[in-house]
């Protein structure tokens, strides 16, 4: 009989900077969803990737002197960059795509020309609003406060020729299979696509760029390149083979499959991405399962903001499989979830060490010492059973069956929550039971004693069968300290009370997860984050102060000008700049650098007037330029010296002369 086929898929990162946790998030839980799908012995097919293409990129490696392939490929390929990163993970993917491979590319120019020749696609012209960090583009009545709805940064005016997808003509079709079907999960994300994009009306989305270069060119009008979202959306189907030479799995049964992505990033997949299917009269995802997101001081976490949590540190300092618990057991996964480190060690020592750490240590440590490592034939069964040894037995005997219908309905974290209710259950059987008071009379109560045990050890070893994709690595070593064969850990066995052999050869081994020291730990923590930060800044040296002195009569000679602020943010490895790109009304951007990030955010300064000292030679700062020098103040607060930039009325004009 031939293996039920299953096709999961994380979305594909955009390797503007390293990944962070959040990232690290969404890649676990889809892996662990993968991991499952294999236990229950399907053929699993698990895709994630990098989507390498677009103008941010082609910017960024503008500023860092490289060609945009050399960009990502040291993002993608280098140490520590997103592939070591799922290695340490201990991720499962059978796939990696990145949107530069050339099977790729291909199937984009193909797919394109399709759309195209059924008419899909058009040619125009583009004028709007553009948010450069999103690749997105919107309609005046879509903005935000003016801002972009996504990401809340500031958009420019766009205006260009481009090829516009007729995305209008398939609104009544999405939105039936938004209303009327469950692909797109959880269910509360179905009002909101339909309230903030179908209601208003569907526009044509524009589907090309003439603007920069950085992508997949429009292989019968090269002058233009293929619109990012269309670029990394097909990457679903690509990877598996569509319209390429190199996989030949398409049309195998794993698809349609399983999108896994965040919110922010559910239009695309529930909207566009089926729209595009139907025009190229493809089958659409069974499911697109838009999670939350993971919030730092109650803000989104934001590589602009500075506020990105390190994976690599935690999963080195916690472990990796501690790390991977604690994402799946403490945040729901379709609602946003708060992180902090004091969290992350608060669950490690109450579920996994004083929970499931305990229930192995304690009941292989008294095997080990009852039975020297080994039960007694017959420990299965008692003449004289309890009361609580139904108990746990029904109750474990039952996990399967309500564990498999979270992990089917993508609620990860529940499916913890019943496990941890037999792990529970189980180390209070311990104290029920006493298995120290019954082991002083061994020859009356032995027999008792060894049917107690084994029934820990069979509680422990269903919970480790279902622990298994959320913590892999443990899970092996806790079977073998239980001494369980292969043939009973398995998705049957799982159901199975008894399957563990009587006489299996049980070891204490080391703690499976010792208890943290909290204050220590943060301590640890705290100064790991600050050397990694630290060895992440470029080597700097510091200039003399000038002994020159410069007379009244050249100072006179500055050129003080309003200046507004039409885009802020932090210059990547320092601590110190933000890079200021302003409207000094001249009608060319000035971009200014100013070491203030100390005291300033980079959104909080957007739309202000400042003032700027404008004729001064360019100057060279972090490998960037700066025109000029922004005006501040410095007085003391609190007993410490603080800088202030110097903020005029927003209504004196760009480019007003005030000195």
């Amino acid at each position: 009989m031939e293996k039920k086929k299953f096709y999961i898929t994380t979305p594909i990162y955009y390797p503007s900077d390293k990944l962070h946790i959040g990232h690290t998030y969404c890649t676990v839980a889809t892996d662990t969803l993968a991991r499952y799908h294999r236990l229950r012995g399907e053929d699993v097919m698990f895709l994630t990737g990098t989507d390498e293409h677009g103008q941010k990129i082609e910017t960024k490696a503008k500023e860092a002197g490289v060609t945009p392939k050399e960009f990502v490929d040291n993002i993608v390929e280098g140490d520590r960059g997103v592939k070591d990163l799922w290695k340490l993970m201990n991720i499962s993917n059978d796939r990696f795509i990145r949107t530069t491979d050339d099977y790729h590319v291909e199937s984009v120019q193909k797919i394109f020309k399709k759309m195209y020749d059924k008419g899909d696609i058009y040619k125009g012209t583009y004028k709007g609003k553009y948010c450069t960090p999103c690749e997105s583009f919107w309609t005046e009545s879509q903005l935000v406060d003016g801002k972009c709805p996504d990401c809340g940064r500031e958009v420019q005016d766009a205006e260009e020729e481009a090829y516009f997808f007729r995305l209008s003509k398939y609104a009544d079709q999405v939105r039936d299979l938004l209303e009327n079907t469950d692909f797109l999960q959880p269910r509360s994300r179905v009002h909101e696509m339909v309230k903030n994009f179908l209601d208003p009306g569907l526009e044509d989305l524009c589907v090309s760029r003439t603007s920069f270069s950085w992508g997949i060119p429009v292989d019968f009008d090269p002058k233009h390149v293929v619109y990012v979202w269309v670029d990394a959306l097909s990457n679903y189907i690509t990877a598996l083979g569509y319209d390429n030479d190199r996989y030949h799995d398409y049309d195998k049964g794993w698809w349609p499959g399983v999108n896994i992505v965040g919110k922010e990033i559910v239009r695309f997949h529930s909207i566009i991405w089926p729209a595009m299917l139907m025009s190229l009269g493809e089958p659409v995802p069974k499911h697109v399962f838009g999670h939350g997101w993971l919030l730092l001081d109650g803000g989104k976490m934001s590589k602009s903001k500075g506020n990105v949590v390190d994976p690599y540190i935690l999963a080195e300092k916690f472990g990796v499989d501690a790390l991977r618990f604690f994402l799946m057991r403490t945040f729901p996964f379709g609602s946003d979830g708060n992180f902090s480190n004091e969290l992350l060690i608060q669950t490690i020592n109450t579920d996994l060490a004083n929970d499931l750490g305990n229930l192995v240590s304690r009941t292989t440590a008294m095997v080990g010492k009852y039975f020297g490592g080994a039960l007694p034939a017959g420990c299965r069964t008692c003449a004289e059973p309890q009361p609580f040894d139904q108990e746990l037995r029904t109750l474990a005997e039952g996990l399967r069956s309500v564990y498999e219908e979270d992990m089917e309905t993508f609620a990860p974290h529940k499916a913890l929550d019943e496990i941890f209710k037999v792990i529970q259950r189980a180390n209070k059987y311990i104290d029920e039971n006493a298995p120290w008071a019954l082991a002083k009379d061994m020859e009356t109560n032995g027999k008792r004693l060894a049917h107690v045990l084994y029934n820990l050890l069979e509680a422990t070893r269903i919970c480790g069968i279902l622990l298994t994709p959320f913590m892999p690595e443990s899970c092996e070593k806790l079977f073998a300290q239980i001494g369980a064969p292969a043939e009973s850990r398995t998705w049957d066995a799982a159901a199975e009370w008894g399957a563990l052999p009587e006489t299996a050869a049980v070891t204490k081994g080391e703690n499976l997860f010792p208890r943290l020291d909290m204050d220590k730990a943060l301590e640890e923590l705290e100064a790991a984050e600050a050397a990694a930060k630290k060895a992440a800044l470029p080597a700097v040296e510091v200039e003399p102060q000038l002994t020159e002195k410069v007379d009244f009569d050249t100072f006179c000679k500055s050129d003080f000008r309003a200046v507004k602020v039409k885009a802020c943010d932090a210059v990547k490895k320092s601590e110190k700049l933000l890079r200021f790109t302003l409207d000094d009304g001249t009608g060319v951007d000035r971009q200014i650098l100013s070491g203030i990030h100390k005291w300033y955010e980079p959104e909080d300064l957007v739309g202000k007037t400042l003032i700027a000292i404008v004729n001064l030679p360019p100057r060279k700062m972090m490998g960037l330029e700066s025109n000029g020098m922004l005006i501040s103040a410095v007085h003391t607060e609190h007993g410490e010296e603080c800088l202030h930039l110097i903020m005029v009325d927003d209504s004196i004009p760009a480019g007003a002369k005030l000195c």
